[in-house]
C-alpha cells in the first residue's frame, strides 16, 4: 500500500490535526457555532526572503467549493510581503473547522516551491530553468511540486504527468543509465538520435565515463550540427572549480568551431551558484533546491466573531483589505469596513484581496498555469531584489 491520502480522505476531513476533530465534537455538544472570519498570513519568510509567491489557491478552492463559506483571496501567483493577508474564509466555524490543517498544507508548500522557482528564474534571467527535483520527493507529490515550480517561473518540468497538468510538453535529456547500458556516451547519443523523433533536441549528458573536456569534444565531433547542447551533471566530489571546468570546455569547443553547442548544468545547483555560472551556462536543471524548498509558514487565525473584531494575542483583529497603488506600487493594509482609499501619490488604491468563492460559486476564473507563470514573472521584473 502507499502511505498517502487520496482526495476523498482530504475532502472527508481526515487530514486534520486531532485537536480540531475534538474541538468540533465539543462545539457540537455545546451548541456553539459562531459566524467567523479566519485569515491566513505569514509573519516572516524563510531564508530571509523579502517577498513570497502565493500558490495553492486552486487546490484550496477545490477543497472548499462544497462548503457553505465565502472566500476572499489574492490572485494565485501574487507576490506578497510579511503580515499581508493572502486569504480569508467566512462561515460558520463548524463548517470548516477540520480543514485548517489541509488548507495550510496546500498553500504553505505550494507557495514555498513557487517562491524558490521564481528566485532561481530571476537569477538565471533569460536562461531556461527546468524543474528536475520530482525524483527526490514522494511520487504522489510530483505533479504538485512541478506545477508550482512552473507557475513560479520554471520554463519546464520533467515528469510526464506534470506536463499534462500544466499543458506543456515535459523536458529532459538522457539518464546515466542509458549511457551505462550502451557503454559509451557517444554511442548513447547516436542511439538517441537514431531512435527518437527529430522534435526532441539532441542533448548529450556529460560526466559518465570521461573527463568533461574530452567527452564534449568526442560528442561534438560525432554529432556535429545535430548536437544542440550538452548537460554537465558532474558530481560534487569530482567538480572542483565547476566554473573553470565549463569555461575550459567552452574554449575547446569554440576553438574547433562548435560555438553553437549550448551548455546546461544540473546536479545540486544552489541559488548562490547561478550568478557565478551564468557567463558560461545557457540553462539550468534545478532539483532539490526547488522541490525541497522551505515552506511559507502561514497561520490561520479567527479575526472576527459574529461581525465583531476578535483575535488572539499577537494578531490584528478584524477583517482587512489589502490595497496596492498601480501608479507607485505602494501597499497598505486597512480595516475591511473602511471605504474607498486614495494613495498618498494621488492615485487610487486597488483591492488585492478579492472575493473568489461564495457557497460553491466561483467568482473569478482560475487561469491556466502558463498565465499564472507570466503574471509572476511580470511582477518579478518590478521587484528588483530577492
Amino acid at each position: 500500500m502507499f502511505h498517502t491520502a487520496d482526495a476523498a480522505d482530504i475532502i472527508a476531513g481526515k487530514i486534520t490535526d486531532v485537536y480540531f476533530e475534538r474541538t468540533l465534537r465539543i462545539l457540537k455538544a455545546k451548541g456553539i457555532n459562531p459566524l467567523v472570519k479566519a485569515e491566513f498570513i505569514a509573519k516572516a519568510f524563510p531564508e530571509n526572503w523579502s517577498w513570497a509567491v502565493f500558490a495553492g489557491l486552486e487546490e484550496t478552492l477545490t477543497l472548499l467549493k462544497n462548503l457553505p463559506v465565502k472566500v476572499r483571496a489574492i490572485r494565485e501567483g501574487t507576490l506578497f510581503y510579511p503580515y499581508e493577508p493572502v486569504m480569508e474564509i467566512e462561515g460558520k466555524y463548524q463548517d470548516f473547522c477540520v480543514y485548517e490543517t489541509a488548507i495550510l498544507g496546500l498553500i504553505c508548500q505550494a507557495s514555498g516551491i513557487a517562491t524558490k522557482a521564481a528566485r532561481f528564474k530571476m537569477l538565471a534571467g533569460e536562461r531556461p530553468v527546468i524543474s528536475f527535483g520530482a525524483r527526490r520527493m514522494h511520487p504522489v507529490l510530483a505533479p504538485m511540486i512541478e506545477r508550482n515550480a512552473y507557475v513560479g517561473g520554471c520554463d519546464g518540468v520533467a515528469v510526464v504527468k506534470s506536463g499534462e497538468i500544466i499543458g506543456e510538453d515535459p523536458m529532459g535529456t538522457m539518464p546515466h543509465s542509458l549511457i551505462l547500458c550502451i557503454g559509451s556516451t557517444v554511442e548513447a547519443t547516436r542511439a538517441y538520435d537514431e531512435v527518437l523523433e527529430p522534435t526532441f533536441r539532441r542533448v548529450a549528458l556529460i560526466d559518465t565515463f570521461l573527463d568533461e573536456k574530452f567527452e564534449v569534444l568526442n560528442v561534438a565531433e560525432a554529432m556535429r550540427e545535430k548536437l544542440f547542447a550538452v548537460r554537465f551533471d558532474t558530481p560534487g566530489s569530482r567538480r572542483g572549480n565547476f566554473f573553470r571546468i565549463l569555461e575550459e570546455c567552452r574554449w575547446e569547443l569554440n576553438l574547433r568551431g562548435y560555438g553553437d553547442i549550448k551548455f546546461y548544468v544540473s546536479g545540486g545547483i544552489k541559488e548562490e551558484e547561478v550568478l557565478e555560472l551564468n557567463p558560461v551556462v545557457d540553462g539550468f536543471g534545478i532539483g532539490t533546491s526547488i522541490s525541497n524548498a522551505p515552506v511559507v509558514d502561514y497561520a490561520m487565525d479567527i479575526v472576527e466573531k459574529e461581525d465583531r473584531p476578535l483575535a488572539k494575542r499577537g494578531k490584528w483583529s478584524g477583517s482587512k483589505r489589502l490595497l496596492k497603488c498601480p501608479t507607485c506600487q505602494r501597499r497598505a493594509i486597512v480595516p475591511n469596513r473602511d471605504a474607498h482609499q486614495a494613495c498618498a501619490c494621488g492615485g487610487p488604491f486597488e483591492d488585492v484581496l478579492i472575493p473568489v468563492l461564495d457557497h460553491g460559486t466561483h467568482l473569478t476564473g482560475m487561469p491556466p498555469a502558463r498565465e499564472i507563470r507570466e503574471f509572476v514573472l511580470k511582477q518579478a521584473q518590478t521587484i528588483g531584489n530577492l
